[in-house]
């Protein structure tokens, strides 16, 4: 998503408030250094998790062991989203990522995905590429893709709903 259709909703705006640029939205997906996934198991219920996110080329990638829950729940159900934000009520933006998760495998991305995670937090993010995905420490883990459907950005202190879509 790199030039998105931006809108803002009246509806849950303050008046006279201007939509949240892309480039903003777009630098708290870059700098967020803990998103939460919202999946949903087979039965209906949903499941939501804290986990690490890299955006990268317009799309916003995690990681997860293959028996884990979120990993259970994208082989019956492909939808997720994705938020990053602050626990405040009067400033900061939360970001969610609307959009079908999709395995990744093939290594040129992988190794791309792998020199990423390591420049977060403090580098303790170190993956090895691997035909499956990436292996650490504890294990294998696949990486999926999300490309986003919809951005949601809420800007607090000063509120905003603003909507960010790809062009048609």
């Amino acid at each position: 998503m790199d030039d998105p259709v931006t809108r803002l909703d009246q509806r849950f705006s303050e008046a006279d408030t201007q939509a949240t640029s892309w480039a903003q939205t777009r630098q708290v997906l870059e700098a967020a250094q803990l998103s939460w996934i919202s999946t949903v198991r087979a039965d209906g219920r949903p499941h939501v998790t804290p986990l690490v996110a890299v955006w990268l080329d317009g799309t916003l990638y995690f990681t997860t062991g293959p028996t884990e829950q979120k990993a259970v729940n994208l082989t019956t159900n492909p939808n997720v989203v994705l938020t990053t934000g602050r626990d405040t009520w009067d400033h900061g933006l939360d970001v969610m990522v609307e959009g079908q998760a999709r395995r990744v495998t093939d290594r040129p991305t992988l190794d791309r995905l792998a020199a990423a995670w390591r420049t977060k937090w403090d580098g303790r993010w170190q993956y090895e590429t691997t035909d499956e995905g990436f292996h650490h420490d504890g294990g294998a883990s696949w990486v999926f893709a999300v490309e986003p459907a919809k951005v949601l950005a809420f800007g607090k202190g000063t509120f905003t709903h603003t909507c960010h879509h790809p062009q048609d």
